[in-house]
Formats: C-alpha cells, sequence, structure tokens
C-alpha cells in the first residue's frame, strides 16, 4: 500500500502589526494581527527536508511589515489582496496563498490619542489560487441583546426536558460572520468600496436583530442573513454563528420580592450555538 503526503500548507501565524500614519496633524492607526498560509509543491520538504521551495515563515512576517510602509494599510481587504497576489507572483512553487486579518478596533480620543474598542472586531480572508481569488469580509464579537420580543415555545420535548416554555425572553448573542463576496476585481484598489460594504453589511445584521419578533435564535439568524443579501447585492454568501447568550430570571421569592421580567443572571457557559449559511439560490 502506497503511502503519499496529502494537503499541506504552512505560513507564519498571528503576525501583529500596528500602522500609524503620520502625513499630518490627525494620526491614523490601523492595528491587525495578519496569519498567512502558503500551499503549492511542497512534497520534498517533507519526504526529505529539501528545502529549496520553502520560502521562511520569517521571510513572510518581514514581508508584511514591509508592505505596510511602502503600500500602507488602509482596508483589511485591499491589504490581504496585496499580500496574497505577492506570494503566489513570487514564489514559483506557491500555488494558493491565503491571508486571514483581524483588525481591532480603537475609537478616536483627540488627533493622536485613542481608546481600544474592547469585543468587536473586523476580519478579512482572501485566497489567490490557480482558480482565482477569493474574498471572505467579517466580523466577530459583535454583541447584541433584545430584553423582549423574543419567544421559545412548541420545541421538541423528550425523556430527558426541562426547559419552561416561554413567550417573552432576552435574547442576547455575540456575532461571528463571515460574508463571501461575488465577483472580485483584478487589482485591490479598483474602486471597490471595502469600507462601505462592511459598514451596510453590520447595519443590515444589526437592523434584521432589532425588527425581528424572534421564536427562535435560528430564525433570527435567517433574518439576519437575509437583510444582507437583500440589501447588498455585492455579497454571494454569508455564514453566521450565533451563541445564545443565556439571561436567566433570578427567583427573589426566597426575599419575599416578586421578579416581573426584571432581575437576570447573565451566564456564559455552557450555551446554544447556532450556525448557519445563507446564500443566493442558483438562476
Amino acid at each position: 500500500m502506497a503511502i503519499v503526503l496529502g494537503a499541506n500548507q504552512y505560513g507564519k501565524a498571528e503576525v501583529r502589526l500596528v500602522r500609524v500614519r503620520r502625513d499630518g496633524p490627525r494620526h491614523e492607526l490601523r492595528d491587525l494581527t495578519v496569519s498567512i498560509a502558503l500551499a503549492g509543491d511542497l512534497v520534498e520538504v517533507h519526504r526529505s527536508g529539501d528545502n529549496a521551495h520553502v520560502l521562511p515563515t520569517d521571510s513572510q512576517k518581514n514581508t508584511v511589515y514591509a508592505f505596510a510602509r511602502e503600500h500602507g494599510v488602509d482596508q483589511v481587504e485591499e491589504f490581504g489582496l496585496l499580500l496574497a497576489r505577492h506570494f503566489v507572483g513570487s514564489v514559483p512553487a506557491i500555488t494558493r496563498a491565503t491571508v486571514r486579518l483581524v483588525e481591532h478596533g480603537w475609537q478616536r480620543l483627540g488627533p493622536h490619542s485613542f481608546q481600544a474598542d474592547g469585543g468587536q472586531c473586523r476580519t478579512a480572508t482572501v485566497t489567490v489560487d490557480g482558480a482565482g481569488t477569493t474574498v471572505e469580509s467579517g466580523l466577530t464579537g459583535l454583541t447584541l441583546l433584545n430584553t423582549t420580543d423574543s419567544e421559545f415555545r412548541g420545541y421538541l420535548r423528550d425523556t430527558y426536558t426541562t426547559l419552561p416554555e416561554t413567550d417573552d425572553r432576552i435574547l442576547a448573542t455575540a456575532v461571528e460572520a463571515r460574508w463571501r463576496h461575488g465577483d472580485t476585481a483584478a487589482g485591490p484598489r479598483d474602486g471597490r468600496d471595502w469600507a462601505a460594504s462592511y459598514a451596510g453589511v453590520r447595519a443590515a445584521l444589526v437592523g434584521a436583530f432589532v425588527d425581528t419578533y424572534s421564536r427562535s435564535l435560528q430564525q433570527t439568524l435567517y433574518a439576519m442573513g437575509h437583510r444582507v443579501l437583500a440589501e447588498r447585492p455585492e455579497i454571494a454568501e454569508i455564514r453566521l454563528a450565533l451563541p445564545n447568550r443565556h439571561h436567566l430570571l433570578v427567583d427573589l421569592g426566597p426575599f419575599g420580592l416578586e421578579n416581573p421580567g426584571e432581575v437576570f443572571v447573565a451566564t456564559d457557559r455552557p450555551y446554544g450555538l447556532i450556525e448557519a449559511t445563507v446564500t443566493r439560490a442558483e438562476p
């Protein structure tokens, strides 16, 4: 029986990059974590240790910093496209480059003063290979909560079901979303407004969460994905992961107090996790 090497890749993970633009009194700050994964003709390095086709991961890290200086860092999708196309175009043995980027937000306090924007991060994943270019944008840690207009009842029951039905509950989640752009242009700076697209998708996600009377978190997830595709024609599909951040009504009876849906304990685990992809149907 023959033994062969299967799918493989290598790269530099979690390169921390802070880029400050100082070309005026009002400074611009970008804070990224960049991870690179390269694949291609890498059989011999695994089988015999021949490194002739291996671009050191240290070189990949240095490329991130050099490109940040030479090209600047504006939109994460643009920066990811520059890097991925560079690695595929400059390293003969590499046929696929995937660059994952996480942008850590900062709120402006003044011309050169900032405060960390805790929680939410913007993300992008760019893949360049022989089949073309794929760009996925995304976000993590978008925490949303409705204090009412959410119920959960009529569900399947078995021997182990103890959960009581409710027609009024708190619905809270921390959204993780990734959305794939449609036709990706040949160049990173071709007039595509990545910032406006990101802002539009985020607004659609939040708007659908606010506007939907929820009978399940699954229903809310689909409403959010549907709103994105209905309002943003440049998006081909969106994948969502919504943890159900449970808020449990506290029993105040032992203290002689009623609790008409006003005092809750927020729990972080265990939690329900709802995941789905919403996509455009084939014509």
